[in-house]
C-alpha cells in the first residue's frame, strides 16, 4: 500500500525525496516550486536527473506534484486568466520533467461571477492547457471543501468538467477527506461514508480516484473551513478514516497526508497511525 506525506523541497527538490524516505514514505506530494509566487527558477538538468534517480532509487511511486495556490483557472479576471494558464503549461511540463505520475489541480475560485460561470472558465482553461502541452503526467481534480467562492466542493462540478473536457485518459480525482466532510459528505459514520462513495461511483466512478489526500478535519462537518487536522484527532476521526483507507474501490490509490507539521515528529506519527489503520 502506498502512503505518503507531501513534503518540502527546501535546499533541492530532489532533497524531497530523502526526506520522505527518511519518514517512511513510499509515495509523496511536493511543489515544484514557490506556490506563493510567480517567479520561477528553471529546473537544472542535473537536479531532475538526481531526482529521477533516487526516485527509482527509493522506490518512491507515484510522485505527486500540486499546484500553486496563486493559479486561478475559474476567475472572470482576464488578466489573472491569460496568467494562470501559462503558469500551468509551466508547471506541467515541470511535473513531466521529473517523471511525476500525477499532478494536482484545485478548481479554483469564481470570485463572485458564479459557479456556472466558474466552471466554464476551468474547463475551457483545461482543454487549451491539454492540448498545448499533451502532459505525460496525468492531471487530478482535487474536490474542495467549498470555502469562499471556491467551485469543486459538490461531486457534480467534477463530473460536469470531466464531461465538458471529454473526460481524457490523463484525467482523474484526488480524493480530499476533510475536504468533502467539510463539504457535507459524512465520512465520519459508516452509513454517511457507504452514501459519499455511492454518489461519487454514481457521478465519476472511484476508479477515477487516484490520489486520497488523507486528513483529518479541524473544522465542523459541513462547515466549508478548510483545516486540515492530525489523523485520528479531528471531527473525522481513526473509525471514519479507517473505512477511507481500506475502502475496497480505493485499493489502487496512493494516501498521501497533508497533516499539521511543527517538526517531523508530526509526520511521523501521523505514518504511523495511518499504518495501523490499513487492515493488512
Amino acid at each position: 500500500m502506498r502512503i505518503g506525506l507531501h513534503v518540502s523541497i527546501a535546499g533541492s527538490i530532489w532533497g524531497s525525496l530523502e526526506r520522505a524516505k527518511a519518514l517512511g514514505c513510499n509515495t509523496m506530494q511536493i511543489f515544484s516550486r514557490n506556490p506563493r509566487g510567480w517567479q520561477v527558477s528553471a529546473l537544472g538538468k542535473s537536479d531532475v536527473d538526481k531526482f529521477r534517480k533516487l526516485k527509482a532509487a527509493y522506490d518512491i511511486f507515484p510522485v505527486v506534484v500540486h499546484i500553486p495556490y496563486i493559479i486561478n483557472l475559474s476567475t472572470p479576471d482576464k488578466i489573472l486568466y491569460k496568467r494562470s494558464i501559462d503558469a500551468y503549461i509551466d508547471d506541467i511540463a515541470r511535473a513531466d520533467a521529473l517523471g511525476a505520475e500525477y499532478f494536482v489541480t484545485h478548481l479554483g475560485s469564481h470570485v463572485g461571477s458564479g459557479e456556472d460561470n466558474g466552471i466554464r472558465r476551468f474547463s475551457s482553461a483545461l482543454k487549451l492547457i491539454i492540448k498545448k502541452s499533451r502532459p505525460k503526467t496525468m492531471i487530478l481534480l482535487e474536490n474542495t471543501a467549498g470555502s469562499g467562492s471556491c467551485i469543486g466542493y459538490n461531486f457534480e462540478h467534477l463530473r460536469r468538467i470531466m464531461d465538458d473536457i471529454g473526460a481524457p485518459g490523463n484525467m482523474g480525482v484526488c480524493f480530499d477527506t476533510a475536504h468533502a466532510f467539510e463539504a457535507g459528505y459524512d465520512l465520519k459514520s459508516a452509513s454517511g461514508a457507504k452514501k459519499a462513495f455511492g454518489e461519487f461511483e454514481r457521478l465519476v466512478g472511484l476508479d477515477k480516484i487516484k490520489v486520497v489526500h488523507f486528513n483529518d478535519s479541524m473544522s465542523s462537518f459541513g462547515s466549508h473551513a478548510d483545516r486540515h487536522q492530525h489523523i485520528g484527532k479531528g471531527d473525522i476521526g481513526k473509525e471514519g478514516l479507517g473505512r477511507v483507507i481500506n475502502h475496497p474501490g480505493l485499493k489502487g490509490a496512493a494516501f498521501i497526508m497533508e497533516t499539521p507539521k511543527d517538526s517531523d515528529r508530526d509526520d511521523k506519527m501521523n505514518m504511523v497511525i495511518a499504518g495501523k489503520l490499513v487492515k493488512r
